[in-house]
């Protein structure tokens, strides 16, 4: 059975940092990355890496936050720096075995999640809550 648990958030004054590490269990990911959600917003894609390294990322984060993974590819981490109050949210870990799954995860990422469709071949944490204090 499929696990991914986050850890990681917490609260934090604007302009600091904070990094979000996601474990899977039971599950060789293909992709791994991050999702967040703010209050009354559809939900963004923030950051996915897949298993050969390569990356992809929301556009506002890119040149502030770095998504990367341990050498089993069962650990993903997120290092957010100079974090804004637009940050705050519901940072949730997402994942896939299958490559077809994991390609409309980094469409998502880079153009938005409007047509993305969630399957079966999608895995989610319980997420864990970023508030970024003004």
């Amino acid at each position: 059975q499929v696990h991914l648990v986050e850890s990681g958030g917490g609260s934090v004054q604007a302009g600091g940092s904070l990094r979000l590490s996601c474990r899977a269990s039971g599950y060789t990911a293909n992709c791994m990355g991050w999702f967040r959600q703010a209050p009354g917003k559809q939900r963004e894609g923030v950051a996915i890496i897949q298993s050969g390294g390569a990356t992809w990322y929301f556009p506002p984060v890119k040149d502030r936050f770095t998504v990367s993974q341990n050498n089993a590819k069962n650990i993903v981490n997120l290092q957010m720096n100079s974090l804004d109050a637009a940050d705050t949210a519901m940072y949730s870990c997402a994942a896939s075995r299958r490559k077809h799954a994991c390609a409309a995860l980094m469409r998502a990422v880079a153009g938005g999640t409007a047509g993305l469709v969630i399957t079966e071949d999608h895995h989610w944490g319980q997420g864990t809550l970023v508030t970024v204090d003004s």
